[in-house]
């Protein structure tokens, strides 16, 4: 403290102590001086503070978006670290949920500015919704019942013009969800029964706007035919579209942010075009993606045991030591050898990388519960309704597509999400037990009651940080429903069953906010336009809509302060 105007002790004696500090204790003793309130506003000292806090390891880089020069950058005004000194605020505005899709104001007044009612068309309720890339139209998902009771889903195209219907598409399995291709295409599933475990999955393209006239123009078109393994199908459609891949908004690897530091990021390709590039070593440590061999590839010795085993079994000269549904699965495996499209990663256009479009969907081999994700590119050709309908390109030997990339989670997947940059691929799952052996498809392993969140790099196909925890699930596997994630710029976001939504800092690997709710929280989602602004819905029939301390106080600043009126009137009175 300054006394006769100097100070008794120099600035950095006095930093030695305030690292002793705890966050709130610097605060108020910045109050007491003008040197004290220099030194608690040093950015070193939170730094130390902040890494203290959250048990940040020392060989994490500061986030690539802070400049040393700003003098804000890990003081308590960033928003990363104003989670020290208070959690998300309370939120601004609670209002009760519906089955019907709703379109809700993103100014600080939030009102809701349309509804349909979508039990007129025998939905049971909605699931899922999605704006195309320029706004105009809106994609909602839901769950229709049909004769006997039967269930199924279906997509509604609602114009955010004047709230019109356009169309309706069925979507089966219901938790296919459908999404966005371009501003006026979406993707759609269906589902076909080959065996008892085994199916086919078909992906549509769909036109939004479905009244036209003309009957030379397609409404509908046939992108992709996938079989499916051992009761598994097809699940949680997304596009992941390359064309910002060249600059994303933030790299998670910490060596290539300081590569990236002094230039630009390279122009990279997603997926391997060649033979050379798939025998690249990859990374130790990682789980490696399984990337499927096309069937031109010749035959393995795994191929042609299947082959020798079944036709022991054709020919009578042994008995089979297997169940109906092995050897189902085993047959199946072997008729779909030949009759499987290759991909066509050699038609793609020279400028190439900027036009790419990946479908990534939840999957599986093992057991009905998604425990891969599957990645398939759509070509330039495919992204329009243009052309031949129903597959008619195609030869009579070619049945199924094959995938480009598959992902093994190794647990059961509830929940997917992309960075909006769509380089990096956010999981909700729940492990299965390490070296757990799956015997019987329609009988999955126990899940974890915690939820681990892993990140992909769409770039490398790999998984990079370790697992986000926090958030926990209770329903068993047989019962396990999709819990939606967002992820923004900064911040990724996430529901639970714990009654609580979460909030994670992409770059610091960390935990910042736990936001209560009186039931499971299903879906969280960031305002598109102000990252520190999260919208949570829960089955407590709420949507509380939540906003970071720093914004909160940066719009009470800008609001002017009312005057006394009533105070000035009195003192004119008795004047």
């Amino acid at each position: 403290m300054d006394v006769g105007g100097s100070p008794l002790l120099p600035d950095s004696v006095l930093y030695e102590i305030f690292l002793y500090l705890d966050h709130t204790d610097v605060l108020a003793v910045g109050l007491v001086c003008r040197q004290w309130h220099a030194v608690a506003r040093d950015e070193f000292l939170w730094r130390e503070l902040f890494y203290r806090y959250y048990r940040v390891s020392r060989e994490v880089p500061r986030h690539p978006g802070l400049v040393p020069s700003d003098e804000c950058s890990v003081s308590p005004d960033h928003p990363v670290t104003d989670a020290l000194s208070e959690t998300l605020r309370q939120p601004l505005n609670s209002v009760p949920c519906s089955i019907c899709p709703q379109i809700w104001n993103n100014e600080l007044g939030i009102s809701l500015l349309h509804s349909s009612n979508m039990r007129l068309y025998n939905w049971s309720y909605t699931q899922f919704s999605q704006f195309n890339s320029d706004d105009s139209l809106l994609l909602v998902s839901g769950v229709f019942v049909g004769p006997r009771n039967s269930s199924s889903g279906e997509i509604a195209v609602i114009s955010l013009e004047n709230f019109t219907l356009l169309s309706r598409v069925r979507n089966k399995p219901y938790d296919v969800f459908g999404c966005w291709l371009n501003e006026t295409n979406l993707i759609s599933g269906n589902l076909h029964r080959i065996g008892h475990i085994t199916s086919c999955s078909v992906l549509w393209l769909n036109n939004a706007f479905q009244g036209v006239e003309s009957e030379n123009v397609n409404v509908v078109k046939r992108l992709f035919k996938i079989q499916n393994l051992n009761a598994s199908t097809i699940r949680t459609v997304m596009v992941a579209d390359c064309s910002r891949y060249d600059a994303p908004d933030l790299l998670l690897d910490y060596k290539e942010q300081l590569a990236a530091a002094p230039s630009t990021c390279q122009l990279f390709d997603l997926g391997s075009d060649s033979e050379e590039e798939e025998g690249k070593p990859q990374q130790k440590g990682v789980p490696e993606p399984v990337t499927q061999a096309s069937p031109d590839s010749g035959s393995t010795p795994a191929e042609d045991g299947l082959q020798q085993f079944l036709d022991t079994i054709l020919e009578g000269r042994g008995r089979p030591v297997v169940s109906e549904r092995e050897l189902e699965t085993k047959v199946a495996e072997l008729l779909a050898r030949n009759r499987t499209k290759p991909p066509e990663l050699n038609q793609l256009p020279v400028e190439g990388s900027n036009k790419k479009k990946y479908l990534i969907f939840t999957t599986g081999c093992l057991t009905y519960s998604p425990h891969q994700i599957g990645i398939k590119q759509i070509l330039p050709h495919q992204m329009t309704t243009a052309g031949p309908v129903l597959g008619e390109e195609r030869r009579s030997d070619e049945f199924f597509d094959s995938l480009d990339h598959v992902i093994d989670i190794h647990g059961h997947i509830i929940g997917m999400g992309l960075s909006p940059d769509h380089r990096y691929l956010y999981v909700n799952s729940r492990s299965w037990p390490r070296d757990c052996v799956i015997s019987d498809p329609m009988q999955p392993p126990p899940i974890a009651e915690e939820i681990d969140l892993h990140v992909f790099d769409l770039k490398t196909m790999k998984e990079v940080k370790r697992a986000l925890r926090a958030h926990r699930a209770y329903t068993p596997n047989d019962e396990c429903f999709f819990i939606f994630l967002d992820v923004s710029r900064d911040f990724v976001a996430s529901g639970a069953e714990d009654r609580h939504g979460y909030i994670w800092d992409r770059h610091y690997n960390i935990c910042l906010a736990k936001l209560q709710h009186q039931d499971v929280v299903n879906s969280v989602a960031f305002s598109p336009v102000e990252q520190e602004l999260l919208l949570t819905a829960s089955d407590d029939t709420t949507i509380k809509v939540w906003r970071s301390p720093r914004t909160v106080r940066i719009c009470q600043a800008r609001r002017p302060r009312p005057r006394k009126l009533l105070f000035s009137w009195l003192l004119n009175q008795k004047s």
